[in-house]
Formats: structure tokens, sequence, C-alpha cells
């Protein structure tokens, strides 16, 4: 189950030094770049179109590495499921930028919890593991 705190939420605390706000989408490329940097999690086996709670740093790392807005290495965000938190570090607009298909922002759709609000805990769903 994903989560810091494994309860399939992305919600942060004083313990989570990553920060793990961020509920993204994996692709490989993503996969790639991540073990790249010391953190392969295809050893807790994830795999490409697994839900994951993700570092924020991270995340963002992957962000100023992509080539473009569409560049796979970036996953694709659930802006609903994203903790609040993450803003400390990224702002709302590169968030909406990657939003997922789907999400306000994306121009996939409306969605229950328009990204005209911040990802917050009032508005975020379960982002369950997938694998």
């Amino acid at each position: 189950m994903t989560g810091f705190y494994r309860d399939g939420y992305c919600r942060t605390g004083p313990e989570d030094k990553g920060n793990h706000a961020v509920a993204g989408l994996l692709t490989n490329e993503f996969l790639d770049f991540s073990a790249s940097r010391g953190n392969n999690l295809r050893d807790i086996g994830l795999t490409d179109g697994c839900k994951w709670c993700l570092c924020t740093n991270r995340w963002k790392e992957a962000m100023e590495a992509a080539k473009s807005n569409d560049d796979p290495v970036v996953p694709k965000v659930f802006l609903h499921a994203t903790d609040e938190s993450a803003l400390k570090s990224i702002g709302l607009e590169d968030l909406k930028k990657f939003a997922a298909e789907g999400e306000a922002g994306s121009g996939g759709g409306a969605t229950r919890n328009p990204v005209s609000q911040t990802p917050s805990a009032d508005g975020r769903g379960p982002v369950r593991e997938t694998h």
C-alpha cells in the first residue's frame, strides 16, 4: 500500500523526511530516472502504471529534467490525491501542467474536486497501489 504511513493516502507528517506528497502514475522513464538517482522503486515491485506517493523533490527533479510537458519522465499527477504540503516545493501551476487525464487542469475534463482549489486533505481520496 502506498503513502508514507502505508494507509493509501499521500499525506505526510514530520516523520516523512522525503515528503511523499505527490500522487503520481509511474512510468518506465520515471522509474529509470529514480533508479539513476539511487532509488530503484522496481526493487519494491513497482512497475509502469502503478499509482504511488512520490517524494516531492524527486518529482520536481524529473519535471526539471523533462524536455517537454509530455515527457514521460514526469509522472502524471492526481491533483485530488496530492497532499498540499507538495506546494511548499512545487507550484500549483506546475502540478496542473502534469495533471493526469480527467483531472482539472489536464484538459481531460472535470473532476469531483476542481483544481481551482488547492489539493488538500479535504479533497484527496485514496491512491492505491496498482501492481
